[in-house]
């Protein structure tokens, strides 16, 4: 009997530990990488000087195939600060169009831009963008159960540039008007400034943190003039000097992967 007392005595004085998890969830802070992957469509624009053609719409065929790299940094109060790095090129690889028309003094009648040796060049044209653009967002919380999602709206700005790029084949004697410096004449180089506009949904998981994604529908407006001292463009009866302003308006849509940097997920364990 004195043994089982011995045992016994000492459980009557320890106070039970219990758990309880929280059923409510937490508004996240915390930085977030995101990579992305989307299209954007050149819907046309505008320029100065009355020409008929020198947007993007009239440069390049659509879409361009667009991938960003960003980062945001997410407040309790679902406001984020965001930084995107983007690149896009042309979907068709090949994507210059009246590509003759606007270089005839590079091909010859039948189309072809001829090589050192005479021979018919291997010549691949096609457009390239880069953004880099800081801005504000915005997740308007849809479900109570699920506050670091909801609907995205988002403005971004910053800048931009594009220029056609003219790639030829290793194997191949090269085209020398469109090689070096010299490709400098008819690649359109244009630095400006870009405005987006985007809206989409967003969901941020409350248990695993890879399945965070969001797909956003942007609007973008972008002005930009000629960085270079002589450019060469028969279609757009340029030879010298291209004075002019340009404003392109582009639709795309973009899926992003997105990993928070944060050590808990958004429910609390409390221990008493």
């Amino acid at each position: 009997m004195r043994d089982a007392t011995k045992w016994l005595l000492p459980l009557l004085f320890i106070t039970p530990l219990h758990a309880q998890v929280k059923t409510s969830v937490d508004t996240l802070h915390c930085h977030i990488v995101g990579f992305a992957v989307g299209a954007q469509m050149p819907l046309g624009g505008k320029h100065s000087g009355g020409m008929a053609q020198g947007g993007m719409k009239d440069l390049y065929k659509g879409p361009y195939l667009d991938f960003d790299v960003e980062w945001a940094y997410k407040f309790r109060s679902n406001w984020m600060l965001t930084l995107d790095a983007d690149i896009w090129f042309g979907y068709n690889n090949d994507n210059l169009q009246l590509r003759a028309e606007r270089i005839g003094d590079v091909y010859n009648s039948q189309g072809h831009a001829l090589s050192l040796e005479g021979t018919d060049g291997v010549v691949t044209a096609y457009n390239r963008s880069l953004a880099v653009r800081p801005g504000v967002a915005k997740i308007i919380t849809l479900f109570p159960n699920d506050p670091n999602s909801g609907l995205l709206l988002k403005l971004s700005g910053g800048w931009f540039m594009q220029k056609s790029i003219f790639s030829q084949d290793m194997n191949e004697s090269k085209v020398p008007q469109l090689t070096g410096d010299y490709s400098h004449l008819y690649d359109h180089y244009r630095n400006g400034f870009m405005l987006t506009e985007s809206v989409g949904f967003a969901y941020m998981s409350n248990y695993r943190t890879y399945i965070n994604v969001k797909i956003t529908f942007d609007f973008s407006q972008c002005v930009s003039w000629s960085s270079r001292p002589y450019t060469i463009d028969n279609v757009m009866g340029l030879n010298g000097k291209d004075g002019n302003r340009y404003l392109d308006l582009m639709f795309g849509v973009k899926l992003s992967w997105l990993f928070p940097i944060t050590g808990r997920t958004s429910y609390d364990y409390y221990y008493y």
